[in-house]
């Protein structure tokens, strides 16, 4: 039933998820589904928790920083997929078994690192905030590739005369609509600098 419900809300989105539509997709009646789940409330702690345990975290090797960067990014490729799930990641107030081990390995990895507690707590805020606010932002351009991109920019600068609006002519020209450009690459560069800064504030040994 879970992997139903997936599908129909990476096809059309949380809002699109109800019992009917789940019903009809597994060819059963909506009621039916209530003598495996409570509410659609369950249902979506159930499904944020798949999302959860898609995400790569292994702090094994005992480099915090390398550990910070592989599960960002693959936050960001996992909310990629699932777009509907960037506003329900921390909302769950019944949490499942790898929503659970998922946050307490990332406090382990900081904590374990060197990081006081309260810094670990602004540390994780702080990882959080820009993964989930670059996924927003990401599920909202108007484009995936960077071809999509120069058309979109192309189409955008048609409706201003030469001349007009010279810093977003620029970068559109010479950044935007270069071969090879991927908006993805910003979160590249937005995480070194948070990774960096962070780490100015492990105790020293």
């Amino acid at each position: 039933m879970l992997a139903a419900a997936l599908a129909l809300a990476d096809e059309h989105g949380v809002e699109e998820l109800t019992m009917r539509n789940l019903g009809r997709a597994l060819g059963v009646e909506a009621m039916s589904l209530y003598n495996h789940i409570a509410n659609k409330s369950e249902l979506l702690d159930g499904l944020v928790d798949i999302v959860f345990g898609e995400i790569d975290l292994d702090c094994a090797e005992g480099d915090w920083k390398k550990a910070m960067r592989r599960r960002a990014v693959s936050a960001r490729d996992v909310l990629a997929r699932h777009r509907w799930a960037v506003g329900l990641m921390e909302s769950r107030v019944h949490p499942g078994p790898a929503n659970l081990r998922h946050h307490d390995s990332v406090l382990r990895c900081l904590r374990e690192a060197g990081f006081p507690l309260a810094m670990a707590a602004h540390a994780y805020s702080l990882l959080d905030s820009y993964i989930y606010g670059f996924a927003l932002q990401q599920a909202g351009l108007p484009f995936d590739t960077g071809e999509q991109a120069a058309r979109v920019a192309e189409t955008v600068m048609r409706q201003f005369q030469s001349g007009e609006y010279r810093y977003l002519t620029e970068i559109a020209t010479r950044h935007v609509m270069k071969r090879g450009y991927s908006y993805a690459r910003e979160f590249e560069f937005g995480l070194n600098l948070i990774l960096d800064g962070l780490e100015r504030h492990l105790e020293p040994e």
